[in-house]
């Protein structure tokens, strides 16, 4: 039976949070709004940028002005991050070892696709996935599970048949919603701040091939 390992991407692939928090700092700063580390916890990591620009600016963040400002804080967040793309350790290891076990892959982030294009782009991804999707693939996010589903799809692999790489309360929701198997990567939050998991790692240097796989077994 195929099987299919999907990615989500900040704080999976790469630990992009603290350069998120840089540039949504420097965002809020000109509009005299200074959030924490703490609220940014529990309003920015692993959220989509309609949650977040609707939660810390007070009112409804949508339509033409929720691309504009998300189309702001991107831009800053690539120019903050694009000479300091660094994979979270073990994680090209394990991904090529995926591929030489014939394993289908893909990434499925909330982020816009311009930040996977820098990310992947930079790593050499695009080339070895079968599929990719962000923001603009879905209408409904995490933890909705269609980012997921449509991945599942794309690859043409039952969701029982598809382990997933979450960091996130959102992220880990959506890939249970979708019925798949989860890896919950401890780059952002604690065990007891992430759903139940199949499995926690702190990093890709602890994950063993076999044992991912088995997962869907």
């Amino acid at each position: 039976m195929q099987k299919a390992v999907i990615f989500d991407m900040d704080g999976v692939i790469c630990h992009t949070n603290p350069f998120h928090s840089i540039a949504f700092k420097e965002f809020f700063a000109k509009r005299n709004l200074f959030p924490t580390e703490e609220e940014f916890a529990l309003h920015m990591y692993g959220k989509n940028n309609s949650y977040i620009l609707s939660h810390f600016l007070g009112r409804k963040i949508e339509g033409e002005e929720l691309l504009e400002l998300e189309n702001e804080k991107e831009s800053l967040f690539r120019e903050i991050y694009k000479d300091q793309i660094s994979p979270i350790s073990g994680f090209l290891e394990f991904f090529h070892s995926l591929k030489s076990e014939g394993v289908l892959t893909g990434v499925a982030t909330s982020a816009p696709f311009a930040n996977l294009e820098l990310i992947a782009g930079k790593l050499s991804l695009f080339d070895h996935m079968e599929s990719i999707l962000a923001s603009e693939h879905v209408s409904k996010h995490k933890p909705d599970p269609e980012v997921y589903l449509k991945s599942a799809a794309k690859l043409n692999v039952e969701p029982d048949f598809c382990v997933v790489f979450e960091d996130s309360y959102s992220g880990v929701t959506a890939a249970k919603n979708a019925g798949m198997k989860v890896v919950g990567v401890l780059s952002s939050h604690s065990k007891e701040e992430l759903p139940l998991c199949d499995l926690f790692i702190e990093d890709f240097r602890q994950v063993d091939l076999g044992r991912i796989l088995n997962l869907t077994v």
